[in-house]
């Protein structure tokens, strides 16, 4: 898991290392074909009509044109382009719209078949705020825009989406737009259509399939949690104490009330060479949209010995940063800090959506919520992802939600781990060791359930006698 600064908080990097057309669509000439298989349009024009500027400027208005309200927190509109190095990395900014630059949001995307004139796209859409579209309606203007992140100059001309001579609207059919997930406007660069089944990142199926693990397992060694895709950490780096170990043999597993429980231990006495750190992931970056779900026990003091340390306990999504501030990473984290750290006197838990980050020099793009409690003892933790937002839920109470500016491109893994920040927390050489416990942990694909639901699906789990289950295609 990565853990960085989020707002006054300092926090270590982890460099993360893991796995990371439709041809319905290609015959469409011209905007009449497409309306007519759709129910919006889509006009483009721009204001920087140069082959190179500061800053690429697509300007768009989205239009109904069925015969019924077009809620727009559905509507995607993708800008296709060609990036200008391949570790270029880029911002997006909407500088004014009719509807309020607060309803738009806007996220950058790697297409997985690169062309001559787009390997990258903007990705525009829509908060709840933004309203609907009555039939024959527009947006009005949306002025957007976006540049480089180190501001160097770049070349639009050679963009699949660009065109210097749009400076007045004008359906624009190199620009495509989905409607509730499907493509309804325009034509993809080649082999790129956002709902191509073979897209690695949107696999075939309606939704609803499920991964499950009730964690009965004899210990770190049973063949049974390989073969079930899980892994566990033994390899050395962060994040957390230099010199620290990840040491698979503490990863634990035992019976309790009836229920099979994995047990995480981290331990120290002191100095980096003995400080050991647990982690167990799924080996498959196949999970983005949905609900996910587990039942987590934090421990506010050690197993055994002096209390004090600077401790972080987990529950979290990540997938791989290909590059510094990679507009594709994306990572979402249950954090409980049972005696502070980065900067926090003590305990708090924090639920974090990520952007992007650079961990050298560190920059962060991020939104968290926090509460300065004790969390000591058992917690059910869900958080929902769908194409509007991100919406976490301890033991049943909303937490918090963060925009759809954080919503993730790619699939993610599945993590639970402890470490320690640092050793500043206690100086003592008096071995000690902190427990993080896990109960179970669900994935239901591409559905958003309500805790009450999350309840209700592991029962009907539990009483049918499944302990393992994994449905969730691989990307």
């Amino acid at each position: 898991m990565n853990t960085r600064p989020t707002g006054r908080r300092t926090r270590a990097a982890l460099a993360l290392t893991a796995l990371l057309g439709s041809t319905a669509l290609a015959g469409l000439s011209g905007p009449s074909a497409a309306a007519a298989d759709g129910s919006v349009s889509v006009q483009y024009r721009t204001s920087a009509v140069g082959a190179t500027a500061d800053q690429s400027e697509p300007w768009f208005k989205v239009r109904n044109t069925g015969s019924s309200p077009v809620q727009l927190s559905q509507v995607k509109i993708r800008y296709y382009f060609k990036a200008d190095s391949p570790g270029a990395t880029y911002r997006f900014a909407c500088s004014w719209a009719v509807r309020g630059c607060s309803g738009i949001t806007g996220t950058f995307g790697t297409l997985d078949r690169p062309t001559a004139t787009a390997d990258r796209y903007l990705e525009i859409g829509f908060t709840a705020a933004a309203g609907s579209l009555a039939p024959g309606a527009d947006t009005g203007d949306m002025q957007l825009r976006f540049h480089r992140s180190d501001w160097q100059t770049l070349r639009q001309s050679d963009d699949y989406s660009f065109s210097g001579s749009r400076t007045s609207y004008a359906d624009w059919n190199k620009a495509t737009a989905l409607l509730a997930g499907a493509t309804v406007w325009g034509t993809a660069p080649e082999g790129n259509d956002p709902t191509d089944p073979t897209d690695p990142t949107d696999p075939p199926g309606e939704g609803g399939q499920t991964l499950f693990d009730d964690f009965d397992y004899t210990s770190h060694t049973d063949p049974a949690l390989a073969a079930h895709g899980w892994s566990v950490r033994g390899n050395s780096g962060g994040p957390g104490v230099p010199g620290a170990t990840w040491d698979p043999s503490k990863v634990t597993f035992s019976s309790s009330g009836g229920n099979s429980l994995m047990n995480l231990e981290s331990s120290t006495a002191g100095t980096g060479a003995s400080t050991t750190h647990t982690e167990v992931l799924t080996r498959s970056m196949k999970f983005k949209n949905g609900t996910y779900a587990a039942r987590v026990k934090f421990s506010d003091a050690p197993a055994y010995g002096p209390d004090g340390d600077h401790v972080v306990q987990t529950f979290f999504t990540i997938n791989d940063l290909k590059a510094p501030m990679a507009d594709d990473y994306a990572e979402y984290d249950f954090e409980y800090l049972p005696n502070g750290g980065w900067g926090e006197p003590s305990n708090i838990l924090y639920t974090t959506s990520w952007e992007t980050y650079n961990p050298d020099p560190w920059q962060a793009v991020n939104q968290h919520s926090e509460s300065r409690r004790s969390f000591n003892g058992w917690h059910d933790l869900v958080v929902t992802i769908d194409n509007n937002a991100i919406t976490y839920y301890v033991d049943g109470q909303h937490f918090g939600t963060h925009d759809a500016a954080y919503l993730p491109e790619r699939p993610m893994s599945i993590n639970f781990n402890q470490w320690l920040i640092d050793l500043d927390g206690q100086t003592s050489t008096t071995p000690r060791a902190y427990h993080q416990q896990v109960d179970y942990v669900l994935h239901v694909k591409d559905e958003v359930l309500t805790p009450a639901q999350v309840t209700a699906k592991v029962g009907e789990l539990r009483g049918a006698g499944t302990s393992f289950v994994d449905e969730v295609p691989a990307p």
